[in-house]
């Protein structure tokens, strides 16, 4: 049964539970297990139990002859529900911190009384947050800013070192395509060129881009490797906000994308890591032309 106007928490998870199934390239038929989506999103089994019944009435996953749930198919876009969820609040504090305009360390009657929402919405948005990676809980009800890159030197220094890394990474000893990974990568790369582009958030596009390059770098099974994108990609995540594309530019950038997989699936390394070399650039060169990042 569907479930109606599911709560912001629900509706996050099941986002969060798409991107798990995409992001580890979770086959057709495979069964999900709440209580380990649960330990995955930091989360309770009862908002993903709920969350498991909105994807099951989108299509997603279906219940398993013996109960629990399986993957049924990966949707064209995020669930329905999911992409009703307010973002408004989440936005509008990101856009606060990277302005400058919170300080590190803040309480949560302080957000209350900023914001004007109700508690239970801001324990959402601050579990989106945690879970992204850039607050942290403090002690009683007090919340910290972790670190994130604020200006654009420290922002050209990231697409410098990635330079360095992810087309460094495909060419490693070790590097072994995870097919199923990359094919669900592509999948929802050609979805945005289709047409989804122009729907998608800031963040839907950043979380789609940065798990397609992820997903290039655990092929490398070089944990140093995948742990320094991972982190870059934490820290970049506020600016990226700001910074993202113009939408036709950031088309070109999903097909190009496409033509990286398609050189790696081919078995084209060496012709891959030039080809990331080059994407790379381009998009450093597009996105750090303009100073307006403070």
């Amino acid at each position: 049964m569907p479930v109606v106007e599911p709560s912001p928490l629900v509706a996050s998870v099941a986002s969060e539970i798409v991107k798990y199934i995409r992001g580890t390239g979770q086959a057709t038929g495979a069964r999900l297990v709440e209580r380990k989506l649960g330990e995955h999103l930091k989360v309770s089994r009862s908002p993903v139990r709920l969350a498991l019944q909105i994807l099951e009435a989108e299509g997603v996953v279906r219940r398993a002859d013996r109960g629990g749930y399986v993957v049924a198919q990966l949707p064209e876009q995020l669930p329905l529900a999911a992409e009703a969820a307010d973002d408004e609040l989440y936005h509008r504090i990101a856009a606060d911190r990277l302005e400058g305009l919170l300080p590190d360390r803040v309480t949560e009657n302080f957000l209350l009384r900023r914001y004007g929402m109700t508690r239970t919405e801001l324990s959402e948005t601050l579990r989106r947050i945690s879970n992204e990676g850039w607050i942290d809980r403090t002690p009683g009800y007090g919340w910290e800013f972790l670190p994130m890159l604020d200006s654009l030197t420290v922002y050209r220094d990231s697409y410098r070192f990635r330079l360095v890394i992810e087309p460094a990474a495909i060419l490693e000893p070790t590097f072994t395509l995870n097919v199923e990974a990359l094919r669900k990568c592509r999948e929802d790369q050609q979805r945005l060129i289709d047409g989804a582009i122009w729907k998608v958030s800031n963040a839907a596009l950043f979380d789609s881009n940065s798990a397609l390059h992820e997903a290039v770098m655990d092929c490398s099974n070089n944990p140093f490797f995948s742990d320094g994108l991972r982190k870059v990609d934490r820290l970049r995540r506020l600016i990226e906000y700001k910074k993202s594309l113009p939408r036709d530019r950031a088309l070109e950038r999903c097909r190009e994308h496409v033509q990286l997989i398609d050189l790696l699936l081919a078995g084209h390394n060496e012709a891959a890591a030039a080809f990331m070399r080059e994407h790379l650039t381009t998009v450093s060169a597009e996105k750090t032309a303009a100073p307006d990042a403070k």
